[in-house]
């Protein structure tokens, strides 16, 4: 069966508050996001707490990275400290695994999911100019740090980067993701709602590579105007259909609804629809 589970919300400003929510929903996991000062690495890596107060309510984790995480940074001193960041995120990830083993399908493996960073662009009279695509050979040996140290990082165990749609795959990104999914350390994170809010541009490339896609985030949208991480049922999402995919990506969700009221209203959607 599929397996649902929930952001960290800002409502509640507690681990103990969000395993809370998470098991009186009937929810199986929560992704722990990096963005948030509470779950900064340093935070993560008290993981015994953690873990614990997972286990005694039967609920598993995966993390969501920063979202500035920038591992091209042209910035030496920037880089290497995000390629830390992630080092380290995966070492927490290591000592999350048994939750997952436990309360989660053993066939899936935990994802940690990131963003691909645009970089900076240089504005013309006429029109603006990435510098990831002006100087794309250093953006991609930066990629080929990157994936060649998370594959050692990470190594034998049932761990996997998963890279997210934002707000359009940019093209150099396209060719840097498609490199990273020639390692099977990495996979993607289709958000539904981020495509879109932005009139599915980045669908063609997602199918592309479906057989990649095992990590989903699930809530409404609408084009006009753009609006995202709505409740299931409020925007203009075939919700149904986008589920199906899920299922047959054999990919878990997370209902990635901003409100914890938005949350109990996405989880409704969820089981009307599981009993239709």
């Amino acid at each position: 069966m599929m397996q649902y589970g929930m952001p960290t919300l800002i409502e509640n400003q507690t681990l103990a508050k969000n395993i809370l929510l998470c098991k009186e929903l009937g929810l199986n996991f929560i992704e722990l996001n990096m963005n948030f000062p509470e779950y900064q690495i340093d935070q993560l890596e008290n993981w015994k707490k953690f873990y614990h107060e997972a286990k005694e309510s039967g609920v598993y984790y995966t993390i969501h990275l920063d979202e500035n995480l920038n591992i091209a940074d042209f910035n030496p001193l920037v880089r290497e400290a995000y390629l830390e960041t992630t080092r380290r995120t995966i070492e927490v990830a290591k000592q999350m695994l048994p939750l997952k083993n436990m309360f989660g399908n053993p066939d899936q493996p935990l994802t940690i999911n990131m963003h691909m960073h645009h970089g900076i662009y240089i504005t013309l009279p006429d029109k603006k100019i990435q510098m990831y695509d002006r100087d794309f050979a250093v953006y991609m040996n930066y990629f080929k740090i990157f994936r060649e140290s998370c594959e050692t990082w990470i190594g034998d165990e049932d761990i996997k980067i998963a890279i997210e749609n934002t707000d359009g795959f940019r093209g150099y990104e396209k060719k840097a993701i498609e490199y990273l999914l020639d390692s099977p350390y990495f996979v993607l994170t289709w958000d539904i709602g981020h495509s879109k809010a932005v009139k599915e541009i980045d669908i063609p490339f997602l199918m592309e590579h479906e057989d990649a896609i095992k990590h989903f985030h699930i809530h409404d949208g609408k084009e006009n105007p753009p609006k995202n991480h709505l409740a299931l049922g409020d925007g203009e999402i075939d919700l149904e259909k986008r589920l199906q995919t899920a299922n047959k990506c054999h990919a878990r969700c997370v209902l990635e609804t901003k409100t914890i009221a938005a949350l109990r209203k996405s989880v409704q959607w969820i089981r009307d629809y599981e009993i239709q």
